[in-house]
């Protein structure tokens, strides 16, 4: 009825929330503190001769964070894809951009 929330809608606010959450983390341990982090996470759902299977999960990125170059942030914006723990229990690419503002 096109009411409501569908699974992949949720599996994508998980992989964004925790996403930013280990963003936020990794960058207080290198010694930075981010004024804002921004995720969103898009995931693509195929349908395919076994059922229905999101083969990606693509996240967008906006943060500002004070004296951090684009070069660090990148380096720690993709050890944070890595290490959330919802990227690493989805069987999916995982494809990220990243914009420092």
């Amino acid at each position: 009825n096109g009411k409501g929330t569908n699974p992949e809608e949720l599996i994508a606010a998980a992989h964004a929330g925790c996403f930013s959450m280990a963003l936020s983390l990794m960058l207080g341990e290198a010694g930075f503190t981010p004024e804002k982090i921004e995720t969103h996470a898009a995931v693509t759902l195929v349908s395919n001769s076994s059922g229905f299977q999101i083969t990606t999960s693509e996240l967008t990125v906006t943060a500002k964070i004070p004296g951090i170059d684009n070069t660090k942030f990148q380096e720690i914006a993709n050890k944070a894809k890595g290490g959330c723990p919802v990227s690493k229990v989805l069987n999916a690419t995982i494809t990220m951009n990243a914009k420092l503002v």
